[in-house]
């Protein structure tokens, strides 16, 4: 009951959009809910397709690994399946001003401001998308696999995500347990690049334990080239915010602007052809970049080499991690930035 009042506090809210947006929010994610039983009882199911019961049963054993060896919240979460019949849960939408990339922020009431609103149909997303973009903003609109209640609720395992390969369904089951563990109200890139930390050594510490010599091989290419990825994304987006710092006219930024994102556009096809061809990311860019992608590409790995700094002070030790991460958790936000650049700047020599 808790729980459901928290959900009904969402739509005391005075703004009409917000009461609609609130009430398909509750309804979305009420609907996940309600789909989701225990992946014991799908594994006994007759009509449990034999694919997706070997797909429930490993998903269990990455479920427990992550508790006994990730150190990350033992509970009802990913032991529960919810067929949600389309190809993501949510889509978020990401904004950014025409001549900036800072986010444009939606504020909660239990998360927080956040660098991007989620909405459960595709069809909700797009016209809040087109609604932002008449108004001058750049708008980005991402499909989303999994999301965290952040212990709220117990998040099911979805049918959007559990057809990927097994290292990529327990990179989302480490990721998403790992909001659970910190979370910081009013600051995505912190929590992302916390959550894609943990993800990323669960991971190597899962296939070190279960993956077959072809996906160890596999998952170092993969992060080499989210690395490589994010770091031309995060590279661009330090010289649009140069570039758009100059007083310069409207007519003369945006003639600015798309140099600069040609220039990304040709870097990227320079990426593909060093990754022998490899196009995993075009899905991305299929709309085009813009400022509102370049914020969705940074709220995720901005911060990651400063938390991959302090894993490695806590000498690999994920309890000792956690506490550390939470001790930043604790600080304003500018004395938090500011510890999290000087790890970064302590690694960098190394």
């Amino acid at each position: 009951m808790k729980r459901l009042a928290a959900l009904g506090a969402l739509l005391c809210v005075s703004s009409c959009t917000s009461i609609e947006y609130y009430a398909q929010a509750v309804s979305g994610h009420l609907e996940v809910i309600w789909l989701a039983a225990p992946i014991e009882e799908r594994l006994q199911e007759a009509d449990t397709p034999a694919p997706l019961r070997e797909k429930l049963r490993r998903v269990l054993v990455i479920r427990e690994f992550a508790s006994r060896e990730l150190a990350l919240p033992d509970n009802d979460s990913y032991r529960r399946y919810a067929d949600l019949g389309r190809p993501f849960v949510l889509w978020n939408v990401f904004a950014a001003p025409e001549f900036a990339v800072t986010p444009i922020q939606s504020c909660f009431p239990f998360a927080g401001c956040v660098s991007y609103r989620g909405f459960y149909s595709e069809a909700a997303a797009k016209e809040h998308a087109g609604a932002l973009a008449k108004e001058g903003d750049d708008v980005y609109v991402g499909g989303v696999a999994a999301y965290s209640t952040l212990g709220w609720f117990a998040d099911p395992v979805l049918s959007t995500f559990i057809q990927y390969p097994e290292p990529e369904v327990a990179r989302i089951v480490f990721h998403e347990l790992a909001h659970q563990e910190v979370y910081v109200k009013g600051d995505t890139v912190f929590n992302e690049s916390f959550a894609s930390t943990v993800e990323e050594d669960g991971l190597r510490r899962w296939l070190e334990r279960e993956g077959t010599p072809a996906q160890r091989t596999a998952s170092v290419d993969s992060r080499r080239r989210r690395s490589e990825f994010a770091a031309l994304v995060l590279k661009y987006r330090a010289r649009l915010a140069d570039f758009y710092a100059r007083p310069l006219s409207p007519e003369e930024k945006r003639e600015g602007k798309r140099r600069l994102f040609t220039g990304m556009d040709e870097e990227y096809a320079a990426l593909k052809a060093s990754w022998g061809g490899f196009t995993g990311f075009d899905r991305l860019l299929a709309s085009g970049a813009n400022n509102a992608f370049v914020v969705s590409i940074a709220s995720y790995t901005e911060l990651v080499p400063a938390f991959r700094a302090l894993l490695a002070q806590s000498k690999g030790d994920l309890p000792s991690f956690y506490r550390a991460v939470r001790d930043l958790a604790k600080l304003d936000k500018p004395e938090r930035d500011a510890r999290l650049a000087g790890l970064v700047a302590a690694e960098a020599p190394r």
